[in-house]
């Protein structure tokens, strides 16, 4: 079967070539639980440097009892190709090569940090050509996990830029921390850290920077799906103050607070954040036509 350009193997996995680069799967989509389609949908966005296996937890714990069915991406800033890619110039289009690899549309989409900017600032450029990218890719949801987010361009100081490359070692060393489990010694996540701080390199730091920069011109009051903002109480990488902004410029925004977690709160909160995901999907009907409008429901603070 053939999806626009797309793939799908058979044995559950679908994979898009791309010509803009010439590499031969920068974006790979693969169905992990097969679940049921008239109970919702998911497909999953991982952040820089990371891997598909982020959901692994999440999955595990809870968000397969939510009875959907459960897609995660592999995509083109994944540790293992990220500097390539990010070194060839824009990396936001292979976003539509994962909304399109899911067969009968990808419904909700959860995405983490980066993963988080670059779904929203391809689904802004799409409105802003006049584009209904909700019901081109039957986007029926969005859940936005740790985003990156500033109101105005003079919001972004030379301390705010400084701050971002002085704590990039640190937020991969984070990473590597939590994906551990304790099982590395401090002196082994840092020197881990700093080994995929550099095979991201500067192109791979600029990619994710730009996006964040851009967060400032999204229309935020064109996204009409539903949108889960989720945020841990220690994030420092991306302030849990900006995705309650976020929320906030979002017709249909609700914002969560997890306590006693940071930035990687999928692992971390594994339990609780499937709950809040699969709550999510219950409540995003299947039958609502994608990017269609639904009554307002008030926010809720959850700490």
């Amino acid at each position: 079967m053939s999806v626009t350009g797309t793939s799908l193997i058979p044995g559950e996995e679908s994979s898009a070539a791309s010509a803009r680069t010439g590499a031969h799967t920068p974006v790979a989509v693969r169905r992990r639980i097969a679940g049921d389609p008239s109970q919702g949908r998911v497909l999953m966005l991982h952040g820089l440097a990371n891997s598909a296996s982020l959901w692994d937890a999440c999955i595990e714990h809870g968000l397969g009892s939510s009875g959907a069915e459960v897609w995660t991406a592999e995509l083109p800033w994944r540790g293992t190709s990220v500097s390539e890619l990010s070194a060839r110039g824009d990396v936001v289009p292979y976003t539509a090569d994962a909304l399109r690899a899911v067969p009968g549309g990808a419904g909700v989409v959860v995405a983490h940090s980066m993963g988080a900017n670059v779904l929203l600032e391809f689904l802004n450029r799409s409105l802003e050509k006049g584009v209904d990218p909700f019901a081109e890719f039957g986007v029926r949801g969005l859940v936005l996990v740790s985003p990156f987010y500033r109101r105005s361009a003079e919001e972004f100081s030379w301390q705010s830029v400084a701050f971002a490359v002085d704590n990039f070692t640190r937020i991969m060393t984070e990473g590597i921390r939590v994906h551990s489990a304790g099982r590395l010694s401090e002196d082994a996540q840092r020197s881990l850290g700093e080994r995929v701080r550099d095979r991201v390199g500067a192109y791979g730091w600029m990619r994710f920077f730009e996006t964040y920069l851009r967060t400032p011109r999204l229309r935020t009051g064109l996204f009409t799906v539903p949108c889960l903002v989720v945020a841990g109480e220690h994030d420092f990488a991306a302030p849990p103050e900006e995705g309650r902004a976020l929320a906030d410029d979002l017709p249909e925004g609700d914002f969560r607070l997890l306590e006693d977690c940071g930035h990687f709160l999928m692992i971390e909160q594994a339990r609780r954040f499937a709950g809040l995901v699969g709550r999510f999907i219950s409540s995003t009907s299947a039958s609502r036509p994608p990017g269609g409008p639904r009554p307002g429901s008030p926010q809720e603070h959850d700490r």
